[in-house]
């Protein structure tokens, strides 16, 4: 079949290249215009035979609104629009309204592989009508890994996005295990090859993953992390994940932690623990650093 696809980038381009391995068209369009395969939105819709299917891979926010807001202009009534981005299921909602308005249907898909999903395929989680994701079920069929598993049509629109969100936070938790418990063993002087114990788990053992390898794959590149800076960002997915927890009344307790361990990262010396050290201080007599 053949599919627009907006936003080339890491993600994005892979993605065109593996669709393209599966036999289906492609016609890719970026800002980039050593990348894209058409000049401009207008162009790549004006290329595909109706009806059409247009994969929207853009960051989110701003620029995947305004994107949708282009598209409404130019495509026509029984064409779809896949967003693939990072969305905010809210806005998801507020995308198919606006599509259908014009007889255009909307299914939103979380997308998760990165850089290896060329090679071993995305795991998919889309939201939407019935008869649009039929549309674009060859789509998702190129997409996915090799096997039973690693795609779901997880219900209504914002559906696809609410899981990739959940599944990003879960992604928190279990980085920020790996990570205390690594600093735990650097930190134990009985403890000599803190690399090999990490590389001992990769088999046999019950906390064995693909985050477990990769951990071990950057330890073999840098054995004690030496070359870098202990910050780290977020996608904005673990903020969602809990801001829904809380309209859900579901306690998170681990998936909050890990994203306020990524805010206490930025901070080279904490507010927090300034009155944590003064407090100290006052009550026990503890010492306290001055700068």
């Amino acid at each position: 079949m053949e599919l627009g696809l907006i936003g080339l980038g890491k993600m994005g381009g892979n993605m065109r290249e593996r669709i393209r391995r599966a036999g289906h068209t492609v016609i890719g369009y970026d800002r980039n215009p050593d990348v894209s395969d058409v000049e401009s939105l207008q162009e790549l819709v004006t290329k595909l035979q109706g009806p059409r299917v247009v994969w929207v891979m853009v960051p989110a926010g701003a620029a995947t609104q305004a994107t949708v807001d282009e598209l409404a202009e130019l495509l026509s009534p029984g064409d779809v629009v896949v967003d693939g981005g990072n969305s905010r299921w809210t806005d998801d909602i507020k995308h198919a309204e606006a599509l259908a308005a014009k007889g255009i249907g909307f299914v939103d898909c979380g997308v998760s592989g990165g850089v290896w999903g060329l090679e071993n395929g995305y795991a998919l989680m889309y939201g939407g009508d019935a008869e649009h994701v039929a549309r674009v079920q060859p789509i998702f069929d190129s997409l996915k890994p090799e096997g039973d598993f690693g795609s779901v049509h997880a219900g209504a629109v914002g559906a696809g996005h609410f899981a990739k969100m959940v599944h990003n936070g879960i992604e928190y938790a279990m980085m920020q295990a790996f990570a205390e418990g690594w600093e735990l063993l650097e930190a134990a002087p009985e403890v000599t090859d803190v690399r090999e114990v990490f590389r001992s788990w990769q088999e046999g053992t019950v906390i064995r993953s693909w985050l477990l390898d990769l951990a071990v794959r950057a330890l073999d590149e840098d054995e004690h992390l030496a070359k870098l800076r202990g910050w780290a960002a977020d996608s904005g997915e673990g903020r969602w994940t809990v801001e829904a927890a809380i309209d859900h009344a579901v306690p998170l307790p681990a998936i909050t932690a890990s994203l306020f361990a990524r805010f206490a990262s930025r901070q080279d010396d904490s507010p927090q623990m300034k009155m944590i050290a003064a407090l100290r201080n006052q009550f026990g007599g503890h010492a306290v650093e001055s700068k």
